[in-house]
């Protein structure tokens, strides 16, 4: 997730550039005026508790309008991050930003101040007042607004500045040339990211020669837990035994076996841009302790995608393969591979369902040639910022 600050004096162009941001990044936009507006035409709680404040003549304090911004954030899982217009915009509104976002295990990535010198800032609003027909557009409101922007919100372009995530960016060029601007100050932050997909599905959803295939396209690294645990059946080690008797068995391998394997590999590719996760997390557990991992290396899951076939394709999919030279000792016989269906349906499901809550969840189509299912799994990706 990548969260924006956009900053600028009045008439800087702010509104201009949050448009292709958003369009261009899936960035979903939090004006905090917006925020209060909907909430009071809505008549919710917040937006109750504010329009008592405003009738009595007061402002609205920043615990409503925090509350109001968690509540967006936690309503758009979907979104790739934030773009916060007018907010923060004094430096106790700072931290109260830093406590948020670290209660939603995330962070402001940077603050982007589009510099525009105050003549210029003056001459566009009085244009504006002109051609809009705006009142508050005069040289008397103008002045004030610029005087107020200079005493609160310096001080936050400060607060950001000691943090190392400031960005400055020359308002006064000519639209395009700001928007290109901007936008590499986005990438710059992206790219300091590492890209972390997971990808669920039932068994015979095609999700591991999906995965491969996704990790060679977009330069990732494919984490197979099934890869790494043959490995170790291949070279026979205490380890690899126990792991084939538990697929004779039908049964999944235990977190303590998986888990080593996991971290080791995570250690071991400390210089690769990301990771496709197939086959782990299986079980609820299994998906805090992939939250730990990831969190242990300051990152977390950047995209889940689920890929959905029908029962009937599964099996016959699954039986198919029993009969080829690839077939898995957990597919051999049609009990086993019910008792796996059975297995992702009580453990796994679950898993998605949360994931669902807090992350979002991407549904994709998974019948068709492989091709077929693979361009729209690249066309998801594509569309992700973490990978354009």
């Amino acid at each position: 997730m990548i969260n924006i600050a956009l900053f600028g004096p009045p008439g800087a162009g702010k509104g201009t550039q949050s448009e292709a941001l958003i369009k261009a990044f899936n960035l979903h936009y939090i004006s905090t005026g917006d925020l209060l507006r909907r909430e009071l035409s809505a008549g919710s709680k917040l937006g109750l508790e504010a329009k008592s404040i405003i009738s009595a003549g007061g402002l609205v304090p920043d615990e409503i309008i925090v509350q109001i911004i968690e509540n967006t954030i936690t309503e758009h899982p979907e979104a790739n991050g934030f773009l916060f217009d007018g907010f923060p915009r004094t430096y106790i509104q700072c931290y109260i930003l830093e406590g948020l976002m670290n209660k939603l295990n995330t962070s402001l990535s940077c603050l982007i101040s589009l510099e525009v010198d105050e003549e210029e800032s003056v001459a566009r609003l009085l244009k504006r007042g002109i051609t809009s027909g705006r009142t508050d557009d005069n040289e008397t409101v103008i002045l004030n607004r610029l005087r107020e922007y200079h005493e609160k919100t310096l001080p936050v372009l400060q607060f950001y500045k000691d943090k190392g995530i400031y960005r400055a960016v020359n308002g006064g060029n000519s639209v395009e040339k700001v928007c290109d601007d901007v936008r590499a100050a986005v990438k710059d932050e992206i790219h300091k990211y590492p890209i972390n997909i997971v990808i669920f599905g039932y068994p015979g959803s095609g999700r591991g020669s999906q995965g491969k295939a996704l990790a060679k396209h977009f330069e990732l690294e494919y984490l197979a837990t099934g890869p790494m645990l043959d490995a170790e059946i291949a070279r026979q080690t205490p380890v690899g035994k126990k792991i084939q008797e538990l697929y004779e068995s039908g049964a999944l391998v235990s977190d303590e076996i998986v888990v080593p394997l996991i971290e080791q590999k995570l250690e071991q590719s400390k210089d690769v841009r990301g990771f496709i996760f197939k086959g782990f997390p299986r079980t609820l557990v299994q998906s805090y302790i992939l939250d730990g991992l990831l969190r242990k290396r300051g990152t977390n899951i950047t995209r889940i995608i689920d890929i959905e076939v029908s029962t009937l394709e599964l099996i016959k999919r699954l039986d198919a393969r029993s009969k080829t030279d690839t077939c898995m000792p957990y597919d051999s016989t049609t009990a086993k591979i019910v008792q796996r269906l059975q297995e992702h349906e009580s453990k796994t499901v679950p898993v998605i369902e949360k994931y669902a809550q807090i992350h979002g969840v991407t549904k994709v189509d998974g019948s068709g040639t492989f091709e077929e299912v693979f361009a729209r799994l690249a066309s998801i990706l594509d569309k992700t910022v973490w990978i354009s």
